[in-house]
């Protein structure tokens, strides 16, 4: 194949791959501005400035557009790392360091969850990207639940209360109260106590 050939194709793949990018980067506007239910394929196209047919062409339905999306935006926008509070044994002070990191993290991303929860049950494609960050959710309120307490001792009221605090609804609730982090995060604290001596 000759260079010229290499170059042309070469040139296809990069005009090809900054179109998708476009189409990605207008779809998690529009999610952020409108919700996915509100965001139409029209919409993304005339933001990202070509077809609905390019748009087609790219992705061939809501959910591949929607993954697309999700991955984008969370490498942009990544969840708190667990590695970070990991050194703390202690585990009302992990558990202090955890929600201290989600809720500056809601707070940096509030807009899109805001959207993105209030579409949930209308969108079936936001299923399972939700899923995935609800499992991940899910797994660091286990951790954190080993180093309050025995594992080998289970207690359904402070589990409950772990969950809950590290929830986007239960920051967006006390968000809404003029809670700073700061003091959401010592008021969480104080239920994980109670939890903690109330359960038997």
């Amino acid at each position: 194949m000759s260079k010229k050939r290499n170059y042309t194709l070469g040139k296809r793949a990069e005009a090809r791959e900054e179109t998708r990018r476009r189409i990605v980067e207008a779809t998690m506007e529009l999610h952020e501005e409108l919700g996915p239910r509100a965001t139409s394929i029209s919409a993304i196209a005339e933001r990202a400035g070509v077809q609905r047919l390019t748009v087609y062409r790219h992705f061939p339905d809501e959910a591949a557009i929607l993954r697309a999306c999700s991955t984008h935006w969370l490498s942009l926008n990544p969840p708190p790392d667990p590695g970070t509070w990991a050194v703390l044994t202690d585990g009302e002070r992990r558990t202090a360091a955890a929600l201290a990191a989600f809720y500056g993290y809601y707070g940096r991303t509030q807009r899109m969850w805001t959207a993105v929860y209030r579409d949930l049950a209308e969108v079936a494609a936001l299923q399972a990207p939700v899923g995935e960050f609800l499992r991940y959710l899910q797994g660091v309120g286990e951790d954190l639940l080993r180093h309050l307490g025995d594992p080998a001792e289970p207690r359904a009221g402070l589990a409950a209360t772990v969950h809950h605090a590290l929830a986007f609804q239960t920051w967006q609730s006390l968000e809404q109260q003029g809670l700073s982090d700061k003091a959401k995060v010592a008021l969480v604290g104080r239920w994980i106590r109670a939890a903690m001596e109330g359960d038997g």
